[in-house]
């Protein structure tokens, strides 16, 4: 049961990551999460819903060049099919938020107060996910991530970031 106050944060549930098939990046994982995913949408309403969105930004300089460098395939526009929103999750939300960078609590800062309390699903586990969290909890976010509800690169880098995230109890609980 969400929080009454509650929102749910479903982190970057895109193409990108969700098909090992469509890009180097796909979890193996988010068919399984996926249904959670959703389910954890219908649970707590598109009002108190937020998507975020990854969409490469090399403006961003320092060591996102040499990142770039390696992942070439991710140079493509914001609206390039690769960056959409999976379909089962492209209208679940009432807020989608998009950055250029792997945690997303800078642009998420601004929809949430720091006092809130927030349930974590996405993609992945071991890179937006735990990069979203710990920042949120050092805001002074209480924080609910939802294991089955997030996919890693691989179960055993998802097992290791939810151990890391548990770290942070209280602040940060995995359930």
């Amino acid at each position: 049961m969400p929080h009454r106050d509650g929102w749910l944060v479903v982190v970057d549930p895109q193409v990108v990551f969700a098909d090992p098939g469509a890009s180097p990046w796909g979890s193996p994982m988010f068919g399984a999460a996926l249904g959670r995913m959703r389910a954890l949408a219908e649970e707590f309403g598109p009002e108190r819903t937020v998507v975020t969105r990854f969409v490469a930004d090399p403006s961003l300089g320092g060591s996102w060049g040499p990142y770039y460098e390696e992942w070439p395939f991710a140079l493509v526009p914001d609206d390039d099919p690769l960056y959409a929103v999976v379909p089962e999750l492209d209208r679940v939300a009432g807020h989608v938020v998009t950055a250029g960078t792997f945690g997303k609590w800078p642009v998420l800062g601004g929809l949430l107060r720091s006092d809130a309390h927030v349930t974590v699903a996405g993609v992945a586990t071991d890179c937006c996910v735990v990069s979203t969290v710990l920042p949120m909890a050092d805001a002074g976010v209480t924080v609910v991530v939802d294991a089955a509800g997030c996919a890693g690169s691989t179960p055993e880098n998802h097992e290791r970031a939810l151990a890391a995230m548990a770290l942070f109890a209280p602040q940060v609980t995995v359930a």
